[in-house]
């Protein structure tokens, strides 16, 4: 059923005509697309192919190159618009592509919910099994994950998926057991980073920069790459949560994946007896008939005075 056909049922033919205020009408969008970069890894290329992602979308392209250069950079598009691919290509490119002289990188995966970090996991491991790749090891690492599979974590996994949490309680505490990933971290991802604001965004940006000093501290001086659907504004609420000037953050912003064409309406609702209009509160009613002589009690029946009762209780 289209748009406007829904819009007839709603109405009713005409006869709720009243309650529509105003309807706005977007046209679909195109999607545009760039080649692959000539840095990604071929199997990888191959992995996103057989996927379905023949060719990237340009926001996609312009957000992993900036990436892939070394630039701190937050990706602000659309919700489906592909955006864990900016992070990824130059990421699981960098793990298998070491260059001479430097550590195998490895990747810090944050986002604000367990959920989240599973589902991400999920999809890599679909991408590397699609690319046949076996040499990177992702695994996600939370309160919940027991002291054997972190110790594996610890000293093997290259791409690790965990919360602010983990790091403020554990990984950072613990540096000298993560010194592994944290000697080769080149990249930090901050998914939903519009979820980090008021006091709570301000301790994660605590930790973020910790994170930074520990990661120097090893030799690492690693990327961050954010990720919403939702911000305002971006290079500006990336830098503070980085700690780091505007300037040196790359803002992705134009969404270059496809859209449909979409209807807004907003609709008035009839008013319910006994309600205000404005604030749904209850009507006030101002009640009457009570009366109140010298020296009387007021009658809630509302007619005539009650005596006074002494202290004793008699009238």
């Amino acid at each position: 059923m289209g748009s406007d056909a829904l819009l007839d049922v709603l109405l009713a033919g005409g006869r709720r005509g009243e309650r529509l205020t105003h309807v706005e009408r977007l046209p679909a969008r195109e999607g545009r697309t760039a080649p692959w970069p000539a840095w990604a890894d071929p199997d990888l290329v191959t992995g996103y192919r057989a996927l379905g992602v023949e060719r990237p979308w340009v926001h996609q392209v312009e957000a992993a190159e900036a990436v892939h250069a070394g630039r701190h950079t937050v990706l602000a598009t659309s919700t489906g618009s592909g955006k864990s691919l900016a992070f990824w290509l130059p990421a699981l490119t960098a793990t298998r592509s070491p260059s001479p002289g430097l550590r195998r990188a490895s990747t810090l995966y944050l986002c604000p919910t367990k959920a989240l970090a599973a589902d991400q996991l999920a999809g890599l491991d679909r991408l590397l099994r699609a690319a046949d790749v076996r040499d990177v090891r992702p695994s996600t690492c939370d309160g919940d994950t027991d002291a054997t599979e972190r110790r594996w974590v610890q000293e093997h996994a290259d791409v690790v998926l965990t919360n602010p949490d983990l790091l403020h309680f554990s990984l950072l505490p613990g540096h000298r057991r993560w010194a592994r990933l944290l000697r080769g971290l080149r990249y930090v991802v901050v998914d939903e980073c519009h979820a980090f604001r008021g006091v709570f965004g301000a301790h994660v940006s605590a930790v973020l920069r910790r994170l930074r000093r520990v990661a120097a501290h090893y030799g690492a001086h690693p990327t961050f790459v954010l990720a919403s659907a939702t911000t305002a504004d971006p290079a500006l609420g990336a830098a503070r949560l980085l700690g780091v000037p505007t300037d040196d953050v790359v803002a992705v912003t134009e969404d270059a994946s496809p859209l449909g064409r979409k209807t807004f309406a907003l609709w008035q609702p009839p008013e319910l007896p006994g309600l205000a209009p404005v604030l749904g509160e209850p009507e006030r009613t101002e009640v009457v008939g009570i009366g109140r002589g010298d020296g009387g009690a007021p009658d809630p029946r509302g007619g005539e005075d009650l005596p006074d009762r002494g202290e004793d209780g008699a009238g």
